[in-house]
């Protein structure tokens, strides 16, 4: 399983998340516990959401599909 890198940074009275390897995967929350919640729940629904919309754009299409692990540094 890949892990993904978090970033948080105090913003005031809020944290903020973001996902170095992921655009688009960032959250806030006013504990450290509620952005890693939100962060969370946000690279869920960012990866759904693309595998929805590749599984829509290669419909009808001849396509292998197959798991890919990738061994991090």
């Amino acid at each position: 399983m890949h892990a993904f890198t978090a970033v948080y940074e105090r913003d005031g009275a809020w944290w903020i998340g973001y996902v170095e390897e992921l655009p688009g995967a960032n959250s806030q929350g006013k504990t450290i516990e509620e952005v890693r919640r939100n962060l969370k729940e946000a690279v869920e629904l960012i990866l759904d959401a693309n595998k929805k919309l590749a599984r829509r754009a290669s419909r009808g299409k001849r396509v292998i599909r197959e798991e890919l692990k990738i061994a991090t540094s």
